[in-house]
């Protein structure tokens, strides 16, 4: 049996296993103890020269500490049963302290009961840095999930970063780690130094559900604030779901934030969250989109991933500001009536020692096995989805957006490589479903129910898909069988259509069916049409630059394709830059090239952008019926020789039409006979060749009146002038 001290009332093992920082059960010999009838104090205090003990409430000297140990372990009876304080004299400083050994359990059993099932949405107000009083005295609750460590110990600034010094408690049932650190706050810099169950020291652990985080090349976490934000945004949270139904106008305005505006006369810096607020939203706004959707703000160590290679699922990064600014930007642009999408990504994870990778010491957040926890094609760690941890701490991530930030919808990065276990896999390189097959179950799973949570508990929230394969039912009700999601991103038509309109006009007779097909599948799901930052990277050039001929043909083809797609049935995406014809392939590290705005083509291409956003929100037929199949009609779809497209967008009350002519070849087309479903004056409303948007201003002035010709099934047609590389829009007038 190990000797005991008389005056610590320890074992000198145990002693020693505090000093050399390898106890498991910190509180079993720090803090106060009854030994006998003495009521004994224990604290390790490594460097210190004395140590007292005072009453919290009076500052009465209770006793004094003697060293019992030479690392810094200071031992002695007190007096009193009441809490008290340390009075420590430092080689150079005082300090008075709590004790973070005198408070008890802090988490509670329903808590760590939902952590274990995988169910608790809050881990953001759980787990991690939690500002609050215990028992009167400010400070900061930690916990951590590590379930597979021999000891915990959160480090900072305010203990030297010396894992010895605050090792933190078990709570064995579930696997969580926690310490309440009295007279600390928000803004104190953390991590967690563990040590693995093979007894070595871990590289120092970032947190995986901190809320705030220094940006990059730093990469500790920080106490974030826990007073709530104080919203203005009540009238539209109240009006969201209206606003994002399936019947609403969607358009959207994908943003890199730290590229999108740079400020050349101070160091070519990002905007911060507040100057977005000032500038991106008016920006947005005067375009009239509808959403702006960010790429990933989650707090991730490398720029050049562009945020898809997130560390941090629970802060929105430090490189623009504290999280107050963030939801004061949500905020604002509520207020401006424009929603917010955040790029999500719980795909997979980066390998930095730092992170979420082999975290207690063992394959915790990861697959153990390479064949179902490492991406290939990005070199990155896929959770494992079947422990339940796991799967909650995603949820959680999901929900602490969307009800802490007022987020409306998140867009769920690379759902294929998750759906699919043998996704950018040989044969032999991926491990079969317990049914044998190569769907990912527990995916699956995950998707349904978010989507079902998000669905029940957040009025109006949304989730989008981008979803590359033919997967059934993305966004079919769960209940159905589906994944739940709302809108699924139509990668199919942004392949097809933009292998259409690279393509020399002359060719394109045989590429007919680019533009044609997607009306085959267009109701299989709820579509959202992309033209995101992904087809303006990586070589494959900028729109304006994909389009063929001088460059006069190149803007008006790019004209074309933009009022092709916000007329075709389907809600809208365009990445930053696009709408003003960027030439320069995307920079992450620049700015984007807003002096072409000083060239009349490039004005005119973002006024066209403008006035299709504005006519698809004033049009009931362009957005009402975008997942309704009785909205579209073909007027013309097989004229291949001369390239010529016609339809018909119509309300299901049959109250407003609207014909779509594209000529995609650059020969006007005089006296082009199309027919219509309803007899009346079809009036000019839109027309991509117009003078004001750098066009040759050929058109139908007024618009044109039908006669009694049949023509495409149609007993009435009318006669247009089709303006070369163009698309115009005619509507009927009551």
């Amino acid at each position: 049996m190990a000797a005991t001290d008389p005056l610590m009332g320890t074992s000198h093992e145990a002693a020693q296993a505090i000093a050399e920082g390898r106890h498991g059960d910190p509180f079993a010999v720090l803090g106060p103890h009854q030994v006998g009838d003495t009521r004994v104090v224990r604290g390790f205090f490594p460097g210190a020269k004395a140590v007292e003990v005072l009453a919290r409430e009076d500052g009465a000297l209770l006793g004094t500490l003697a060293l019992a140990h030479g690392a810094g372990l200071f031992a002695g009876p007190v007096g009193g049963s009441g809490p008290y304080r340390f009075r420590i004299q430092w080689p150079e400083a005082e300090q008075e302290v709590a004790d973070p050994y005198g408070f008890g359990l802090l988490l509670g059993d329903l808590d760590l009961h939902l952590i274990g099932k995988g169910t608790h949405y809050e881990l953001g107000r759980c787990l991690g840095a939690q500002p609050m009083s215990v028992e009167g005295v400010a400070g900061v609750r930690f916990a951590v999930w590590a379930p597979n460590a021999r000891r915990v110990s959160v480090v900072g600034d305010f203990n030297s970063w010396d894992g010895r010094r605050n090792p933190m408690r078990l709570r064995q049932q579930a696997g969580i780690w926690e310490l309440f650190m009295p007279d600390l706050g928000p803004g104190a810099r953390y991590k967690y130094e563990i040590v693995g169950p093979d007894g070595s020291v871990l590289p120092q652990k970032a947190d995986p559900v901190a809320r705030a985080a220094e940006p990059s090349p730093g990469s500790a976490s920080i106490v974030a604030r826990s007073d709530p934000y104080e919203w203005t945004d009540g009238t539209w949270m109240a009006g969201r779901a209206k606003r994002q139904g399936l019947d609403a106008p969607i358009s959207v305005y994908e943003v890199h934030p730290a590229s999108w505006l740079r400020i050349a006369e101070d160091g070519n810096r990002s905007l911060t969250w507040r100057e977005m607020a000032e500038r991106l939203v008016p920006y947005v706004q005067g375009m009239g989109f509808t959403h702006i959707e960010f790429l990933p703000i989650m707090e991730h160590p490398f720029g050049g991933s562009w945020g898809y290679q997130p560390l941090g699922l629970f802060a929105p990064t430090g490189r623009f500001g504290p999280p107050e600014d963030f939801a004061y930007l949500v905020d604002r642009c509520h207020a401006a009536n424009i929603g917010v999408i955040l790029d999500w990504v719980p795909a997979h994870f980066p390998t930095d020692v730092w992170g979420l990778a082999q975290f207690d010491g063992t394959p915790l957040y990861e697959h153990a096995d390479p064949r179902e926890g490492f991406h290939q094609d990005w070199n990155t760690l896929i959770y494992n989805l079947g422990r339940n941890e796991v799967k909650g701490f995603i949820l959680a991530s999901a929900f602490e957006w969307i009800d802490r930030y007022h987020v409306d919808a998140l867009r769920v990065d690379a759902v294929a490589s998750m759906l699919y276990r043998d996704y950018s896999r040989k044969q032999g390189e991926w491990v079969p479903n317990v049914h044998g097959g190569r769907e990912n179950l527990e995916s699956v799973e995950l998707f349904k129910h978010l989507n079902s949570v998000v669905a029940q508990r957040n009025d109006g929230a949304i989730t989008i898909a981008e979803e590359s394969t033919a997967w059934p039912g993305v966004t079919a009700k769960v209940e159905d069988g589906g994944l739940g999601f709302t809108f699924k991103w139509n990668m199919g038509w942004m392949h097809d259509t933009l292998h259409y309109m690279e393509r020399d006009p002359v060719y394109r007779a045989y590429e007919h069916h680019g533009l044609t097909f997607g009306m085959v599948y267009a109701y299989t799901e709820h579509f959202m049409l992309p033209l995101s930052h992904d087809e303006v990277v990586h070589g494959k050039g900028s729109l304006i630059r994909k389009m063929p001929g001088d460059d006069w043909q190149k803007f008006a083809n790019l004209r074309a394709y933009y009022t092709w797609m916000w007329t075709f049935p389907g809600k809208k995406l365009l990445f930053m830059g696009c709408e003003i014809a960027q030439w320069a392939e995307w920079n992450h590290d620049a700015s984007l090239d807003w002096n072409l705005l000083d060239h009349p083509n490039h004005k005119g291409m973002q006024s066209l952008v403008g006035d299709l956003n504005r006519l698809y929100a004033d049009e009931p037929a362009f957005h009402a019926t975008d997942c309704d199949p009785q909205g579209f009609l073909w007027s013309v779809v097989d004229d291949a020789k001369n390239s010529v497209f016609a339809f018909v967008r119509r309300t299901t009350d049959d109250a407003s039409h609207l014909l779509v002519v594209s000529n995609m070849t650059p020969v006007p087309r005089e006296s082009y006979r199309i027919g219509v479903p309803k007899a009346g004056h079809w009036r000019e409303v839109l027309n991509s060749d117009a003078g004001h948007y750098g066009g040759s201003n050929v058109g139908n002035g007024d618009g044109v009146a039908t006669e009694g010709v049949e023509a495409h099934g149609n007993p009435q047609s009318v006669s247009l002038m089709i303006p070369p590389l163009a698309t115009i829009v005619l509507r009927l007038e009551p």
